[in-house]
């Protein structure tokens, strides 16, 4: 059983107001190939929701107590990680200046209409697949042509490490590099894509569990309830990583795993 990934884009949801999130989240339902994948009620929670989740797009409140939309976005850029693309969301359309300096890719105006919010979808789509950042849908992947492999290269330092593929933990995304921890190692890969990498190993033991993770299920210590029916797995490595599993494959596992 394979858990390839799918065209879907992830996407958290954050806004103080209830009403306004369970809104969004209704009208997003009607498009098949966005996934939320998580929700915020304030720009602190969704600190720790946008690096737990990674998610392609944010949906996001510009008006919020404490941490506000704008100071998340800075926030987030203070931390050198990968951002997601941001839609802002606000009543009020004096943010629209501040939200395109802060490179934000759209700015929707409250209460959202669904054709205005289309409109933004199939822009987030044009962004994601330019970047590379939207996978490929299952029947177009590439189609294993050899035996899986039985050791991979990782790369520390100067060095070129050959270990057994049984002892690599997961691999995932960082800066645009597949960097991979195994057992007593970790470092960056020469593949490309985690699509490549796990067309050269074992489907029954490596899933991708979320766009950009791939896990060794024999190296799962923990599997833990997360947002949305989702899940979260704490991984067998040093730091107990946690690795966040999307909602789609999240049915998925639990019915491999009789959860």
């Amino acid at each position: 059983m394979s858990l390839r990934a799918t065209a879907t884009i992830t996407a958290v949801l954050v806004d103080d107001e209830r009403l306004a999130r369970e809104e969004l989240e209704f009208l997003l339902r009607d498009f098949g190939d966005v996934e939320v994948a998580g929700v915020a009620e304030n720009g602190v929670q969704a600190l720790e929701v946008i690096e737990k989740i990674d998610p392609d797009l944010v949906f996001l409140d510009v008006q919020m107590p404490g941490l506000d939309g704008l100071g998340l976005i800075r926030r987030l850029q203070d931390k050198k990680i990968r951002l997601p693309y941001f839609v802002l969301a606000t009543a009020y359309d004096q943010y629209a200046v501040e939200a395109f300096r802060l490179e934000a890719m759209d700015y929707l105006l409250k209460p959202v209409d669904k054709e205005r919010l289309s409109v933004t979808i199939e822009r987030a789509k044009r962004y994601l697949a330019e970047q590379g950042r939207v996978e490929e849908p299952a029947e177009s992947a590439p189609e294993r042509v050899s035996s899986p492999k039985s050791k991979v290269v990782v790369k520390t330092g100067n060095r070129n490490l050959l270990i057994d593929t049984s002892e690599v933990i997961y691999a995932t995304i960082v800066d645009g590099l597949i960097r991979i921890v195994a057992t007593n190692v970790s470092g960056e890969s020469s593949y490309k894509t985690i699509d490549e990498l796990q067309g050269d190993l074992d489907p029954e033991v490596f899933w991708r569990v979320h766009r950009g993770h791939l896990v060794n299920l024999n190296r799962i210590r923990e599997v833990n309830p997360w947002f949305h029916s989702s899940l979260m797995l704490k991984m067998d490595d040093e730091k107990g990583t946690e690795v966040p599993v999307s909602r789609a494959h999240s049915k998925k596992l639990r019915a491999f795993l009789k959860l």
